[in-house]
């Protein structure tokens, strides 16, 4: 029977993953009330924007009637007075001309201020209060969806602690049936015991007749109960083997459906969100920036003097982009949309057996329970693809359909040179015409049909996560079991084989830039940041890949910006990105974690799995722009303007990933591992090798008083090969 202390440890598990659960679901309200905030701050601006140019409306029309006023003043007193002034003196025609003009200039600021207060009224307030309408009705629906993939999402979980209880009970009768098995065998060896005995007594000398009564008494009593004891063994060993092959069984399903869970949870934080996030905007920006287009048009066409200071606003409505916002949103609530750390596996009793296993008999089942999901991921992913090509299709068509060109009014400041008062006309180009209203019907239909096959394909794309997870998880297994003769034979090898590698030190290409910045450069303003020269760049890498060094000795004759280009230009150039994409979602994760100290734990063990050639470059390379950043009041390089710098070259997103909001993750683990470099790279104890450090003070390495060089401290002489120069010391590595 199992323990107390056993049954404490497997509440303790239960009880963290519900409160890991219990988390995930906080984290869900709480984006469906930032998605609420968003909404009510998107309302409260149009609002804004209506009320502010209806009383702009109200301020030109009162200018324009006064201006009339003006000038009909004026004329009339012209008028009254002209023909007596031009009989009497000639030479005042040019005065009255040029008077004339000044009051037709005046009737025309008139009638422009009218026309700009007329489309304040008919066209541009009725174009937010559109938007309004829209955002209002996208919104609602964008949160439908979301609120059902969260629902979805929830119902993973749950299932996943049903598999997880479902296993544990199956684990429990597992260990149960062996106990009482073991209890069986314990009164067979006891029954075997005593017979024994009775062996030993029947070779005691005895009276034939006593003999004769004891084995009269004994023998069916013996009989019996070794029988009956027998029985009972079998019968336990039956039920033993049964429990543990269901243990097993469970334990298989509880880690396809973990494997499928954290699939399916990365999935909605990383495309779902943004994908509902995309809904929420969807014709925002454009429609916004059709009705501040139409405000510039005016304005421009009313007073061009004014331009100036109408271009920031230009500007800013050049920058209406969905995807910006939606990059501010994320990083501005990060806890929130940062996809939480994976589900890891929680054994059960000792039981730390945390892989799918693949023996007889469930090899056999396994292989068919993978040839049927590859069968049905191939029909889901050719269903998904068309729903996925109608979508888009869709999608285009609503776009074409609110960035329509429609916001010039040019024509409606096109006068003549009449005096005569001419009642400001309205442009039609917008809401006036008759097939409006059949626009927006059918901008409204699109709108139905695109939500639908959207709702369809997240929905699809979902059961697809989940599927291939399952799948790849089951492959993996098979593969590894079918390959382990080899992979025993090829370890041998490879043993070899990195007993060669370990003697491999730091690229001289990245070993030799980084010494010259660490000599020069450390208080250069924007290092990294700004562009160098070219043609220095290219003839400084020629030069390494001839295998010289150009940047050997103490001269300062190269441009430090080039230098710096040079770094980054070789970590560009590697086949592979220097952080593989196979843990890219494992360090991502990270990214969540509010503790900074966490987050390095946590990078700390995901890059334990890499090669230790590529962990030495790292820690040489994480060191030094640690020391960098040491100096960011001079050379304005803090830790987070170097990660942006470097981390679109050390660390590729993968595709099939948002760009704009992955990148934004990269970047701050990138200045997580800058800043915690010491914590997350093993020292030279446990990975011998090439290092970054600062020297003493005292050595005149460099020429800024507060710059201190790099060392390179080697490995034993017995793993690395050395050639000492009387400046430096030179160990080449190719990656």
């Amino acid at each position: 029977m199992t323990s107390p202390a056993k049954f404490r440890k497997d509440k303790e598990i239960v009880a963290e993953y519900e409160t890991q659960v219990k988390e995930v679901r906080a984290q869900l309200v709480e984006q469906l009330k930032c998605l609420d905030q968003q909404c009510e701050l998107r309302v409260q601006l149009l609002q804004d924007l209506q009320d502010f140019f209806r009383k702009k409306a109200e301020i030109e029309v009162d200018y324009s009637r006064n201006l009339e006023k003006l000038a009909e003043r004026f004329l009339t007193k012209t008028r009254s007075t002209k023909d007596h002034l031009l009989k009497k003196e000639h030479s005042i025609l040019s005065p009255v001309n040029c008077w004339n003009l000044l009051l037709l200039q005046v009737k025309r600021e008139s009638r422009d201020h009218a026309t700009l207060s007329d489309l304040y009224l008919n066209n541009i307030i009725p174009r937010f209060a559109q938007i309004s309408e829209d955002s209002g009705r996208l919104f609602k629906k964008s949160k439908e969806v979301g609120v059902q993939l969260q629902e979805d999402l929830m119902k993973v979980l749950n299932e996943l602690y049903t598999v997880m209880k479902t296993y544990h009970m199956y684990n429990t009768d597992s260990i149960n049936a062996e106990s009482k098995l073991k209890d069986a065998e314990k009164q067979e060896e006891k029954q075997m015991g005593r017979s024994g005995r009775q062996q030993d007594d029947r070779q005691t000398p005895r009276s034939p007749d006593t003999l004769t009564s004891i084995k009269t008494d004994e023998k069916p009593v013996r009989r019996s109960s070794v029988k009956k004891i027998e029985k009972m063994k079998e019968k336990r060993q039956a039920k033993y083997t049964e429990n543990k092959l269901k243990a097993i069984k469970a334990r298989n399903e509880y880690l396809l459906a973990l494997e499928a869970t954290n699939s399916c949870v990365f999935k909605y934080y990383i495309h779902d969100l943004s994908d509902i996030i995309d809904c929420c905007d969807l014709g925002y920006h454009a429609s916004l920036q059709r009705a501040l287009r139409t405000y510039l048009s005016a304005e421009q066409n009313v007073e061009t003097s004014k331009h100036s200071g109408l271009e920031t606003l230009e500007g800013a409505t050049e920058s209406l982009e969905a995807n910006g916002d939606k990059q501010k949103l994320m990083e501005t609530y990060n806890n929130v949309f940062c996809p939480p750390a994976r589900f890891d596996f929680q054994s059960h009793m000792g039981d730390t057996m945390g892989v799918v296993c693949a023996q007889q008999p469930l090899e056999v089942e396994l292989l068919q329970r993978c040839q049927q999901l590859q069968s049905r991921l191939s029909t889901l992913k050719i269903e998904n693809e068309e729903v996925k090509k109608t979508m888009e299709a869709t999608l285009s068509t609503i776009q074409d359909m609110v960035t329509v060109e429609d916001y010039d009014v040019s024509e409606c400041f096109h006068h003549s040179n009449s005096m005569e008062s001419v009642k400001s006309t309205f442009s039609e180009s917008y809401l006036s015409k008759p097939s409006l209203a059949k626009r927006r019907a059918n901008q409204q239909e699109t709108e139905q049909f695109y939500f639908t096959k959207l709702k369809e394909f997240l929905e699809g794309r979902n059961l697809i996560t989940r599927l291939e997870a399952k799948h790849d998880l089951i492959d993996k297994t098979l593969e590894e079991s079918q390959k382990t003769d080899c992979c025993l034979s090829s370890g041998r090898r490879n043993s070899a084989v990195r007993k060669q590698e370990s003697g491999e030190a730091i690229p001289l290409m990245v070993k030799s830039c980084i010494r010259f910045i660490s000599r020069h450069g450390l208080q250069h303003e924007g290092i990294f940041r700004v562009s160098g020269s070219q043609v220095e760049v290219n003839d400084i890498k020629n030069a390494f890949e001839r295998g010289e060094d150009p940047l050997a000795g103490d001269q300062n004759d190269h441009d430090m910006d080039s230098i710096a280009g040079v770094l980054k230009l070789y970590f560009r150039g590697l086949d592979h990105a220097l952080f593989p994409k196979e843990v890219f979602h494992d360090l991502i994760s990270c990214v969540s974690m509010e503790s900074l100290h966490e987050r390095a734990v946590h990078i700390k063990k995901v890059l334990q799995s890499l090669p230790s050639k590529t962990l030495i470059i790292m820690r040489y390379l994480f060191a030094f722009l640690n020391h960098l950043s040491q100096y960011s009041e001079e050379n304005m390089m803090d830790p987070y303007n170097l990660a942006i710098c470097f981390g679109p070259t050390l660390m590729s997103v993968p595709e099939g990933n948002d760009q704009v909001s992955c990148q934004a993750h990269v970047n701050e683990l990138i200045k997580t591992i800058i800043i915690h470099h010491n914590t997350i790279f093993p020292g030279l104890q446990d990975l011998p090798g090439p290092i970054y450090s600062i020297p003493g003070a005292g050595d005149d390495f460099c020429d800024s008083p507060h710059c201190e060089p790099p060392l390179v401290e080697e490995p034993a002489p017995e793993t690395v090969s050395v050639r000492h120069n009387s400046e430096d010391v030179t160990v080449a590595l190719t990656v």
